[in-house]
């Protein structure tokens, strides 16, 4: 059978994909202390690599304070070129593209994580999930400047590891988002406001990575924005904040915009009188101007077409590459019958899933894995409640 989602896809910049399927960032925890690439990592993705048209590889905070749980890559410094690099090749094994995920959890973390010293935020107002989350300290205008800085440091790394691009990670709640939520954003100043003012500091960290790639670049090279559609908490981003924000992304220097749901046909957590897919809303916001990136709950050829039937023009798979490493490929040979659409713990070291990760599947998200509840609910959790939380009360 043909399917439209095995079909090349080509971006303005010129950099073309072999065929328009994903592999969203997964979160492995595997990284040494410091954040430097692991054996267990490269295994892991070079097992998965080869049969996408792209693996967008797991989030690295570009700065120290930036950190958001143990086992987290690092990108902050020169020193992490090396290993990277080694990462970037096990991605883009058989012409597959490697896109590295860079971000800043701010208050998404906690003085455990940080050794010591203070999460930090756009304003001193602490999450209120988990329970036991910590007051960020407030950034002044210079910490913001220097994060600032720092994502478009990162990216000159990224682009020296030999990856194809980078994505910003705007969603789950981390710093990007927090600067735009007017739960976590109470500044009175040049980065705080009205919703349109909230976008300032995306909008700087935007400028700082694009002007990174014009100067160090020296092939197309892709940048991205993910996103999360809306928060539970009041006061908080609703979906027509997020459209004002997509629309921003519209007219923007990035190439794709990247959604982050549990369920492609999911509606409004907060209006349960909207019945329209939040996929539709955004594919109509962008009217074209940029490529989005289609996820939730993709599992079978048909969910993936799908994706593609509601305007996306690539469809990303989050856990059912953890499953399943072979995917794209067995579709390619006419296999399917022989996908693997759940998990048993005897497969995890089969399939090069490393043991950080495995005790957290285990745990947190065994559910998830097995679907012994509610695939969707459980997805909107990990995709929206950052899901480290869980991983970080075992350790």
């Amino acid at each position: 059978m043909t399917y439209k989602f095995m079909a090349p896809y080509s971006f303005e910049n010129g950099l073309t994909l072999k065929n328009r399927m994903v592999m969203s960032p997964t979160t492995t925890m595997s990284s040494f202390y410091d954040g430097h690439v692991t054996n267990d990592e490269i295994a892991f993705y070079g097992a998965r690599s080869g049969g996408l048209g792209m693996i967008i590889g797991e989030v690295a905070n570009v700065i120290d304070s930036g950190k958001g749980f143990e086992g987290e890559l690092s990108i902050a410094d020169d020193g992490d070129i090396a290993g990277l690099s080694e990462l970037a090749h096990a991605m883009k094994r058989n012409g597959t593209k490697a896109v590295l995920q860079i971000f800043h959890a701010g208050r998404k973390s906690n003085d455990k994580i940080l050794r010591g010293n203070q999460p930090v935020s756009a304003s001193a107002v602490k999450a209120t999930f988990p329970a036991d989350s910590q007051t960020p300290h407030e950034l002044t205008a210079d910490e913001i400047t220097d994060i600032i800085t720092a994502f478009g440091d990162a990216t000159r790394r990224a682009i020296a590891a030999g990856f194809d691009g980078v994505e910003l990670h705007g969603a789950n709640t981390y710093l990007l988002q927090q600067f735009f939520s007017p739960n976590s954003n109470r500044r009175t100043d040049q980065w705080g406001g009205d919703r349109n003012e909230r976008m300032a500091f995306a909008k700087a960290v935007i400028a700082s990575v694009h002007a990174a790639i014009e100067k160090y670049a020296d092939r197309p090279f892709l940048f991205g924005y993910r996103i999360s559609p809306e928060e539970i908490e009041t006061p908080g981003i609703r979906l027509a904040d997020t459209l004002a924000f997509v629309d921003m992304l519209g007219d923007s220097v990035v190439d794709y915009v990247h959604t982050s749901m549990g369920s492609a046909q999911r509606t409004s957590l907060n209006d349960k009188t909207d019945h329209e897919p939040i996929m539709t809303k955004l594919v109509t916001q962008l009217a074209g101007r940029k490529p989005l990136i289609g996820i939730g709950s993709v599992e079978k050829p048909a969910d993936a077409e799908a994706v593609l039937g509601m305007g996306a023009e690539l469809v990303a798979m989050g856990r059912e590459m953890i499953r399943e490493p072979q995917w794209v490929e067995k579709v390619a040979d006419g296999d399917e019958a022989s996908i693997r659409y759940q998990l048993s713990p005897s497969e995890m070291d089969e399939l090069k899933i490393p043991r950080a990760m495995q005790d957290y599947l285990k745990g947190a998200f065994y559910s998830v894995m097995h679907f012994t509840t509610d695939p969707e609910v459980a997805a909107d959790y990990q995709n929206q409640a950052a899901p480290m939380e869980g991983f970080e009360k075992k350790m």
